[in-house]
């Protein structure tokens, strides 16, 4: 049984796509298709840069998305595609929710323009952090994360929790700086600092949570077919009625992926097909279970690779 996973934000890389573009129509017309809707040239961006331009959030989230649907497009063009579940990590979601048709490509290039807008304006920069803390259960740094709000009064919490033993946290700078402390003194192997612009999937998001809730309800969504596994829950969801709540939620809620592949796990899924720009989810996926079955498309020389996969599956 067959899964497609979408990655966030982080995996992006000047250049990415620009091989799938110039060898598959149906990834072209994807890329002209989010130029169009957004009204600058995301696929510049994409295959030219410049880096700095390419990592404003406001760039970053369509440049990746449009990426994820092109490379899809592209292995649909020689394969008929039945995954039983798909699922993205944070603005992967997005994607995942267009490869379930749950929403217009357009209209999903379009919303995660204006979410990286709103995640950005949220928290002055500089103010907020981010940090991956490695070798500490998840658990006890949720643990600490809630005594330092408790003592601080300042926001941190876990943001993403990628595998038992990697937990992102998010928050206002010092609390994620006395997380560090506390972590490392409890054990953790390693707490390294995020280059981000903004603290994520935090409660210093909810002005962009609210913000995005008004975009959200301009869409029309269908319901997803296959289900799509959810970020704010860990569980499949295919009633599109519940989508603009879970989005709305996901933007200040924590990344559940280790809960979400256990699941799919769960579900029967026995084979992960990553789709996007790098292989950020299939680094997480073997620490998580490195039994799986896993295959990343990330370029069009992964393609061959990916069809044998889906053979196999």
């Amino acid at each position: 049984m067959l899964a497609l996973l979408f990655p966030g934000q982080g995996s992006q890389e000047v250049g990415m796509g620009q091989d799938v573009f110039e060898s598959s129509a149906a990834a072209r017309e994807v890329y002209s298709a989010a130029d169009r809707a957004l009204g600058f040239e995301v696929s510049r961006l994409c295959f030219e840069g410049p880096e700095e331009e390419l990592r404003r959030t406001e760039n970053q989230q369509p440049a990746l998305l449009t990426t994820s649907i092109a490379l899809l497009r592209a292995l649909e063009e020689s394969e008929a595609l039945k995954p039983a579940f798909v699922a993205g990590h944070s603005l992967g979601e997005y994607s995942a929710l267009v490869a379930s048709g749950a929403i217009a490509f357009e209209d999903a290039v379009r919303l995660v323009n204006a979410r990286g807008r709103y995640m950005q304006e949220a928290v002055p920069e500089g103010s907020g952090a981010m940090a991956a803390v490695l070798g500490c259960a998840a658990a006890d740094v949720a643990e600490i994360c809630a005594q330092v709000a408790s003592e601080s009064g300042q926001v941190v919490s876990p943001a993403n929790y990628n595998s038992p033993q990697q937990t992102v946290i998010a928050g206002d700078a010092q609390a994620v700086a006395k997380v560090r402390e506390k972590a490392l003194e409890s054990g953790a192997k390693k707490v390294v600092d995020l280059p981000v612009s903004a603290p994520f999937h935090c409660a210093l998001m909810a002005p962009a949570a609210e913000k995005l809730g008004v975009k959200i309800n301009e869409i029309d969504f269908r319901d997803p077919s296959p289900p799509v596994v959810t970020n704010v829950d860990a569980a499949p969801n295919a009633d599109a009625a519940r989508i603009p709540e879970l989005l709305r939620e996901q933007v200040t809620a924590p990344v559940r992926f280790t809960e979400m592949v256990e699941r799919l796990k769960g579900e029967g899924v026995t084979h992960f097909l990553e789709v996007g720009a790098g292989r950020v989810l299939s680094g997480l996926l073997a620490r998580i279970d490195r039994r799986s079955q896993r295959e990343s498309l990330s370029s069009a020389a992964d393609l061959e690779n990916a069809r044998k996969f889906l053979a196999d599956s």
